[in-house]
């Protein structure tokens, strides 16, 4: 099962999971280390290349109740036929965007889509088909481009507002007025797998589901549309053809494909941040998690218990992290990566087992209790590091300050 950001290029959402090709003079035991990871759910995780899920998915983060269908039923002829009626009004209204200069855009960085929605050019998006552009550019149901500028942004939540510069007079939806329910039909349009503004139906799944990942937005409203990549961004319709939803990320389980987007209504307050112009970034450490050990974000205890025995990464087990970013609060606080020597053994690298006296067992569980904080939070990590432990003061800093 994959999970990924529904987006196209270099736009990808959350930590890059950069990684050196050798981590000592030798590559590892790839066999020992192969055999290790069979044996558990594990997910491997890249933000600009597809990250995958867990064969069983875990758990929801605390405190998410989601509410699923069980076998949700096919769309009748009926409910086809008024999608698509309303797939021809509100085409008008969405937007390809594009990270590129609108009078140079041969060759974007990136693809995603986005939703007018009000008569002054305000559109909604995924913060991650915005996130670090240079210039954007929004293309119209016509092909003409328009230049875009971010508004305001939230990182946690994956949404982001523009304003375009479309003409007067150019269509928009409306939000939603109320939440949706499990098994409303649903219409998405965006410009996945290279199409233009096309539909994508089907039915809500579920609601509150979440991805299981910290660096993914909670509470998400789950539909059977066959979005990909590309439709990031683009807008999820009601029967009403209010805008119920941004779609966010998407799961594969080989035929099997799952789309998710973040609710939205007309009396979000997350909306009302934005308009006032509010950019608010995750809150991240600066550290990663990559190349061969990228499988091992949810690491049971156990798994570092057989790990340890290959690498002699101790008896404790906690998170373990393989980069740091330059000038990230993680550099500056000292973090050491794990090093291997030429028998790939452990000859440094940290274990944080705690973060403000919160206990964690592995790389995800520390993800979650970072994103509990703001940036300019300090927190103190419990560290174990060559056989003594550590309390490590961290001033948390915002994600886009944070390049790996």
């Amino acid at each position: 099962m994959n999970l990924r950001p529904a987006s196209r290029g270099s736009a990808g959402r959350g930590p890059q999971r950069a990684f050196p090709a050798r981590l000592s003079g030798v590559p590892l035991r790839r066999a020992l280390l192969g055999a290790l990871l069979g044996t558990f759910p594990l997910w491997a995780a890249a933000q600009t290349a597809p990250p995958a899920t867990p064969t069983a998915a875990p758990a929801a983060a605390p405190g998410v109740a989601e509410r699923r269908a069980v076998t949700p039923a096919p769309l009748t002829a009926s409910e086809t036929a008024r999608l698509q009626e309303l797939f021809q009004k509100a085409r008008p209204a969405t937007l390809r965007i594009e990270q590129c200069a609108p009078d140079d855009c041969a060759d974007p960085d990136g693809v995603g889509s986005a939703v007018l929605i009000s008569a002054d050019g305000l559109a909604l998006t995924a913060y991650h088909v915005v996130e670090g552009a240079r210039t954007l550019s929004a293309q119209t149901l016509d092909r003409k481009r328009y230049a875009a500028e971010v508004i305001g942004y939230n990182d946690q939540d994956d949404l982001a507002l523009l304003r375009v510069k479309v003409p007067a007079g150019t269509p928009f939806l409306p939000l939603a007025t109320g939440a949706p329910g499990v098994g409303n039909v649903a219409l998405a349009i965006g410009n996945g797998g290279g199409a233009f503004l096309r539909p994508k139906t089907g039915r809500l799944t579920a609601l509150d589901a979440d991805a299981g990942r910290a660096d993914f937005p909670p509470g998400t409203l789950e539909l059977n549309a066959p979005v990909v990549p590309g439709d990031s961004g683009g807008p999820v319709l009601n029967a009403s053809g209010q805008v119920t939803g941004i779609v966010s990320y998407i799961r594969t389980d080989g035929r099997r494909s799952r789309a998710y987007a973040v609710p939205v209504t007309v009396t979000d307050p997350r909306l009302t941040a934005l308009k006032a112009g509010e950019k608010r970034d995750a809150p991240v450490i600066g550290i990663t998690l990559g190349g061969p050990f990228g499988d091992l974000f949810f690491l049971p205890e156990r798994g570092f218990t057989e790990l340890s025995r290959l690498l002699k990464l101790g008896d404790t087990p906690g998170a373990f992290f393989t980069g740091v970013s330059r000038g990230s609060p993680a550099e500056r606080a000292g973090l050491q990566p794990l090093r291997l020597d030429a028998n790939d053994e452990r000859v440094s690298g940290d274990i944080v087992t705690a973060v403000n006296g919160k206990r964690i067992v592995n790389f995800s569980e520390f993800q979650y209790a970072v994103r509990a904080f703001r940036p300019g939070d300090t927190v103190t990590l419990t560290v174990l590091r060559s056989g003594r432990t550590l309390q490590v003061p961290v001033t948390l800093t915002g994600r886009s300050q944070v390049r790996n």
